[in-house]
């Protein structure tokens, strides 16, 4: 129904699809780390948001990491309101799939957290990872304070003359502040998509280290 031109381009805000009001069920409790997985950010602990193709092996890789609080998968980025996975899947939502990675500064670093992001997907291939094309799987950071912004672009930096030592391409990573990535929201995903590689330890994974070692 949509060709791949469509599914690579962008897709504006007048263009995006309206979406609805109403929440889409999500779940509540994470099912490895035990938190409500919309829990508010503690004190002494931040938040950060991964896009790096499809979210199942996304959410398995930081939810991993020691000192992640609480981790889940969502849509951010675009325009639609609530949009569910289907619509997510067009590309018509402006949405890239995303990871909602909360932590505490005092037992796991950013930039163990950067490295995890950096190392384990292929952020030179503008939207897609693998077979999976679409905007809906364009690689992203969004941040929630001035300080990660800065270290988030210091990283994408380090890490380009990593990759460039080696012979690969440029990075094609968004980089921005959550606030001012599409509308600012980051909207929970279905149930079923939260914790999916517990639930299904066999389900479809295509992370895992890719190129270069980020240090």
């Amino acid at each position: 129904m949509f060709g791949l031109g469509i599914k690579t381009t962008m897709v504006t805000k007048d263009e995006a699809l309206p979406g609805r009001d109403t929440p889409i069920p999500a779940g509540s409790t994470h099912v490895t780390l035990g938190q409500r997985i919309d829990a508010p950010v503690p004190e002494g602990h931040e938040e950060v948001f991964f896009a790096m193709g499809c979210f199942w092996g996304s959410e398995r890789i930081f939810w991993q990491i020691p000192g992640v609080f609480v981790t889940a998968v969502g849509y951010m980025g675009g325009w639609t309101r609530h949009p569910t996975y289907e619509e997510t899947c067009t590309s018509l939502t402006g949405h890239t799939e995303t990871v909602r990675v909360v932590y505490d500064p005092a037992k796991v670093s950013l930039d163990t957290l950067f490295a995890a992001f950096w190392e384990n997907h292929d952020p030179t291939t503008l939207n897609r990872q693998g077979g999976d094309i679409g905007t809906q799987y364009r690689s992203a950071i969004f941040t929630t304070t001035p300080e990660q912004l800065a270290a988030a672009a210091a990283s994408r930096e380090a890490y380009q003359a990593r990759l460039s030592e080696q012979g690969y391409g440029q990075i094609t990573t968004q980089i921005a502040p959550a606030s001012e990535a599409g509308d600012g929201v980051f909207y929970y995903a279905e149930d079923y998509h939260q914790g999916y590689l517990f639930k299904n330890p066999g389900g479809y994974c295509n992370h895992g280290f890719c190129q270069v070692s980020y240090a």
